[in-house]
């Protein structure tokens, strides 16, 4: 199964487009993939508990409730995975960040027995306007894959320009998740 995390409140732009994108993708590949909205699921911010560190470092798990626990859990048994967030000043949307840093906490220090150790993710940043600040979404988008051991296997950048391109570049992107060796 593919997990396919979009990070938008807007469920009729550019980000679900993508996520569409890439469903269809790793579905012609002949997979299963889910699409989990991080807006709809309110995941929140790390709570930096006790003295900046709380049960996320010694027991890998995070105190708040929320859906988070759940997606984190799910990810155990992914085979692949494929972020996708709006653009907003340079940087991924603040569901994703969340989602992100919770996780760093929770898994980047198990190193290779992180549950995205050796895992494929395509990296997806939609810009709804020019597309500044797309590049710098991506290099830290790259740069969590890293913290978690996961492999960054394709990174996209889509602009309203591009968007009928590079929705056929996912799909294909996705497709390749799964066919590439």
């Amino acid at each position: 199964m593919y997990l396919i995390i979009t990070s938008s409140p807007n469920t009729d732009g550019l980000t679900a487009a993508c996520g569409r994108a890439a469903l269809r993708g790793i579905e012609q590949a002949g997979k299963t993939g889910e699409i989990f909205d991080l807006c709809a699921n309110k995941i929140q911010a790390c709570l930096v508990c006790g003295n900046g560190w709380g049960s996320c470092l010694d027991e890998h798990r995070c105190v708040i409730e929320d859906g988070f626990t759940a997606l984190q859990t799910r990810l155990k048994d992914i085979e692949g995975l494929v972020l996708i967030t709006p653009v907003y000043w340079g940087q991924q949307s603040e569901r994703l960040k969340y989602f992100c840093d919770r996780l760093r906490r929770c898994e980047a220090r198990k190193g290779d027995e992180s549950i995205l150790a050796g895992k494929k993710v395509n990296l997806v940043a939609a810009a709804g306007g020019t597309g500044n600040g797309t590049v710098s979404c991506l290099t830290d988008m790259e740069l969590w894959c890293r913290h978690m051991r996961a492999v960054p296997f394709e990174r996209i950048g889509v602009t309203k320009y591009t968007r009928e391109a590079m929705l056929a570049v996912i799909e294909r992107a996705s497709n390749a998740l799964i066919t590439a060796s």
